[in-house]
């Protein structure tokens, strides 16, 4: 198949399809109605001879050549835009398309350099298409993985291969219940280490066994990957749990959650930019990491 421009857009067409989980769900972000989604995609099962998707009331699924078509299109797209932005820094321009991930709940911690890289880079570069996408850690190193983000920001404790990781700054976790949880109104001398070792701690399960050893907890009494998780089920008065303190404020100040311990149950999560391995980082990409660099700088000396 020779790649013409119409087959572009129509493999675009094709990769929102993919992330938004069907032809229904891809109409809002297309802006286009269903019968003309069903026709981009018939038009590229036919340039191509097969059928890439089953649609109907079973709902949507990929055909095994539509599995295969997807990771060679992430592939050419990610390519593209990649060119795109190379082409534009040879007439000295930052502009083009930049994907990059984050993990939720950072935006109220002063100590993150994402808001003033992101305002920074902003203003160097108002012809840079920004595109923000939030995703737990895994699924962030998956997306870098395959082409889908250029760079993410976030907490990534065990390294995979493919994938560089630079250190950026840190993030302080502190242990939280709630009420009506016995321990809200206990006093923190109070709180013995076979106490501790009892808990029902929620576990943060991208972090292995670092926080239940901290406490000498056997096994964890509920796993969640995103820190809203961690706060409901704190929240509901039946766990403790490890939150950012910039997070747990805004429940801290109306009396509806309390730190333990804060002296001796405290730690701090490493954040670090996630690139491709092996990959030439487009001018776009390195002016914004640029950024991000100054930005963590500025705050360890404010």
């Amino acid at each position: 198949m020779k790649i013409q421009d119409a087959d572009l857009k129509l493999l675009r067409i094709f990769e929102t399809i993919v992330q938004c989980g069907g032809f229904a769900a891809a109409q809002s972000t297309l802006n286009i109605g269903a019968s003309s989604i069903s026709e981009y995609v018939a038009q590229l099962e036919t340039r191509l001879g097969v059928r890439l998707c089953e649609r109907g009331r079973a709902g949507f699924r990929l055909t095994e050549e539509g599995v295969q078509l997807h990771a060679a299109a992430q592939r050419l797209l990610g390519a593209v835009d990649i060119f795109q932005m190379e082409s534009a820094s040879v007439r000295n321009e930052l502009s083009g398309q930049l994907r990059l991930g984050m993990i939720e709940a950072t935006l109220t911690d002063l100590a993150s350099p994402l808001l003033p890289a992101v305002r920074r880079f902003g203003q160097a570069a108002p012809e840079v298409n920004l595109q923000v996408l939030t995703d737990t850690s895994s699924g962030l190193e998956q997306r870098v993985l395959d082409g889908r983000l250029h760079l993410a920001v976030g907490p990534f404790p065990v390294e995979i291969p493919g994938l560089d990781y630079t250190p950026l700054y840190h993030e302080e976790q502190g242990l939280y219940c709630s009420p009506p949880h016995p321990w809200f109104d206990r006093a923190d001398a109070e709180l013995t280490t076979e106490e501790l070792k009892t808990a029902k701690l929620v576990e943060r399960a991208y972090l292995g066994r670092q926080e239940l050893d901290q406490l000498g907890v056997a096994k964890p009494a509920a796993s969640v990957d995103s820190v809203e998780g961690r706060a409901m089920l704190i929240l509901s008065g039946n766990y403790i749990g490890f939150l950012p303190p910039h997070y747990a404020q805004q429940w801290l100040s109306h009396g509806l959650m309390r730190r333990l311990l804060p002296e001796r149950c405290v730690t701090r999560l490493s954040f670090q930019i996630l690139t491709r391995r092996g990959m030439p980082l487009p001018r776009v990409v390195r002016g914004f990491i640029e950024h991000l660099q100054a930005a963590a700088r500025t705050a360890l000396t404010t």
